[in-house]
């Protein structure tokens, strides 16, 4: 199981370099810079090896991943946050269960042409269902379907799960949690989940930073812990009468003078915070390994 998120190819969330052997890329591979390319490094889940390939890559089989199923499910509940923000509860068929990584996400369609990923934002619950956060998209297709026409009981066809964005090993580790937007989502879940690990499997400790350019975009409360979270909202467009912080998420981050050498990032939102935190946070000392990210890419942009 070989780390990966938006399968196209944008993400570089699967970026790696071969040790032997030959592969050939199936599209582009637009997460990887030219340098980068001249380097060697490439992206594995858009290439399909020509001969035995042996590469450097964190391999993730040890966790035992969750077979993908493809399956009808129908909307549970639907809540509005806000005129932009929806939380959506999907249920399953009798029978069917969704076996999944808090951190995981799934795809939805409604036809051949109108589909959509979506982070889960629950750890597993004994019931099954599993909530996602949507946020308005002008013109998006699906968004359009949410906002304006979805019901309880419409019928939609789930694939998952996907993705690698979960918890590994991070006991004795500072753990710090970057999202924007709906990144929120699997950050959730993953909070969640760590509520199930024993104490000696627990993080030193927990620090989640979330960024939006007005305080609108930080649409939800945080869940419910009985370990200590640090809280940092950060907007890019405050007001005057805003007393957080302000700027992007990466350069508050380093302010706070963490130690890197001892911390697990997990990263979740938008490209370009992505790329701008890994790129600073290894700058400061953070392992490549330790850095885990998922990040968004528009489904106009693939």
């Amino acid at each position: 199981m070989l780390p990966h998120s938006c399968r196209s190819g944008r993400c570089s969330a699967c970026k790696c370099r071969p040790l032997s052997g030959s592969s050939t890329p199936l599209s582009s591979e637009l997460g990887i810079s030219i340098q980068e390319r001249e380097d060697g490094w490439i992206l594995s889940c858009v290439r399909t090896a020509t001969s035995d390939l042996k590469l450097d890559i964190n391999d993730l089989g040890r966790f035992a991943p969750y077979a993908v199923k493809t399956t009808p499910c129908k909307i549970h509940a639907l809540e509005k946050w806000s005129s932009d923000f929806l939380r959506v509860f999907l249920r399953f068929p009798p029978g069917v269960e969704l076996k999944y990584f808090a951190g995981q996400y799934v795809e939805l369609r409604r036809s051949a042409s109108a589909k959509r990923s979506y982070s889960i934002a629950n750890a597993p619950r004994e019931d099954g269902i599993i909530e996602l956060h949507i946020q308005r998209v002008d013109g998006g297709e699906f968004s359009q379907y949410w906002f304006e026409s979805a019901k309880v009981n419409d019928l939609l066809r789930l694939t998952g799960p996907h993705g690698t964005f979960f918890v590994q090993d991070v006991s004795d580790l500072d753990l710090i949690f970057l999202a924007t937007g709906t990144g929120f989502a699997p950050i959730k879940a993953i909070m969640e989940s760590l509520e199930r690990l024993k104490p000696e499997e627990r993080p030193r400790g927990v620090w989640f930073y979330w960024g939006g350019r007005t305080i609108d975009r930080l649409y939800s409360e945080l869940p419910r812990t009985t370990f200590p979270v640090c809280f940092m909202p950060v907007l890019s467009r405050a007001p005057d009468s805003w007393a957080g912080s302000r700027g992007y998420i990466q350069d508050v981050v380093l302010s706070n003078n963490h130690d890197f050498e001892s911390a697990m990032v997990f990263a979740c939102g938008g490209t370009s915070m992505i790329f701008g935190a890994r790129q600073t946070l290894l700058n400061a000392g953070l392992s490549p390994a330790r850095f885990m990210s998922d990040a968004f890419v528009s489904s106009g942009d693939i």
